[in-house]
């Protein structure tokens, strides 16, 4: 693959992940579906309330026997929430009711306890009337039966949660999650909180891509690492097959020498070669056993901006979530660019609306990522762009 812009290079990514947007469904427990991606409209099985109900601790009445008040009526039963016969109100008389339990046939309103007076043992007296409907629940007055109660597509929030438990539902259908494994490569790599030996340094791409990932909506199905022996590399390869959908891996793509990403993948088809953006030049791209494989080049900084730039948001849109969009924002400072290569820079968004640089152009520079909170996008024509100057950001 010879020099590409990031357009061309971004398409034929687009191409080689098209089946990843293809999801089924999966049924989850409730309980476990926060954050999940609703698969399809969800409708109420049942009314909502259930049954007509009391709103209020009190007295069901008819509320003709309270048009004129005080006026002393004899407590013909109690009835509590809970499982429960269907109780009739006997006429002239008052039930006693708790909040959320059933209203007797013949009552139609609730008289609060604080409008009443209990007077004598088995009466009680009602100092002010209710209308009716007063302090009635209505059985559907919430929720209609076949009612969309979250609709397809949304992400399931505690108030999606909420209403789907109040009307019965155990499980939910989820849209499923692409199931992405990483492999990173590198003899010098290590994890962290080992020793390290000279030349060593810790892999920080397996858990911040796989972090990445999992922002995105994916399922994390493997972190591996591999060295730079050939066999290695594709035991891994052939281990990750077994249940991703697509495998990222980082490093071994330059033009030096134990390139071991683009030595096993180049003669099974894969194709490599440069794209002309800084950081993230070196690309590769390999459908393998079935899976399609990205590779990004192994220093931080171009890993991350790689998967920001040519994996977000597809993994995104097929996780179901929506695409993170660029915006744009005016520059702090002045800003030097070399022509020919499209440069995405490290800033921060200051209170003032403005972008500043955390950091110069260089992928090794890791720390500057903690700081900044966009990448600037400075396209490969322009060499200079003066204070004041709009640009587009990406957000990280």
């Amino acid at each position: 693959m010879s020099a590409t812009s990031v357009e061309e290079h971004a398409a034929a990514v687009e191409a080689l992940l098209a089946a990843l947007a293809t999801r089924p469904a999966q049924r989850i427990p409730l309980a476990e579906a926060l954050g999940r991606v609703c698969f399809e409209d969800v409708r109420s099985p049942v009314d909502l309330p259930l049954f007509r109900n009391s709103q209020m601790d009190g007295y069901a009445v008819d509320s003709r026997s309270v048009s004129t008040t005080p006026v002393t009526l004899p407590v013909s039963t109690v009835i509590a929430a809970g499982p429960a016969a269907s109780a009739v109100l006997a006429s002239g008389s008052a039930a006693k009711i708790m909040t959320g339990a059933p209203i007797p046939e013949g009552a139609d309103a609730i008289v609060p306890v604080e409008d009443t007076t209990v007077t004598t043992e088995g009466s009680v007296t009602i100092e002010r009337g209710r209308a009716p409907g007063e302090f009635v629940r209505e059985q559907g007055s919430d929720v209609r039966i076949g009612t969309v109660l979250v609709e397809a597509g949304r992400v399931l929030e505690p108030r999606h949660i909420s209403v789907l438990a109040a009307v019965g539902y155990a499980e939910v259908d989820v849209r499923s999650r692409p199931r992405v494994a990483v492999v990173t490569t590198g003899a010098e790599l290590v994890d962290a909180g080992s020793t390290l030996t000279p030349g060593q340094i810790y892999d920080s791409n397996g858990i911040t891509l796989a972090a990445h990932l999992r922002a995105s909506g994916a399922e994390v199905v493997m972190v591996a690492r591999s060295s730079d022996d050939p066999s290695r590399f594709r035991q891994v390869l052939d281990e990750a097959t077994q249940s991703a959908e697509l495998i990222i891996t980082s490093g071994g793509v330059s033009m030096g020498d134990f390139e071991v990403v683009k030595d096993v993948l180049r003669p099974l088809g894969g194709t490599f070669g440069s794209v002309r953006m800084q950081p993230g030049g070196p690309q590769g791209m390999t459908m393998f056993d079935g899976v399609p494989v990205l590779s990004f080049p192994g220093n931080p900084v171009s890993t991350v901006v790689s998967y920001i730039m040519f994996a977000r948001n597809i993994v995104r849109r097929a996780a179901g979530l929506p695409p993170i969009s660029s915006g744009t924002a005016l520059l702090h400072d002045a800003i030097v660019s070399p022509p020919g290569r499209r440069q995405l820079l490290r800033g921060r968004l200051r209170d003032d609306g403005r972008v500043e640089l955390v950091a110069g152009p260089g992928s090794h520079l890791v720390a500057a990522l903690a700081w900044a909170d966009v990448l600037i996008d400075i396209d490969s024509e322009t060499t200079e762009l003066a204070a004041g100057s709009n640009v587009e950001v990406w957000p990280l």
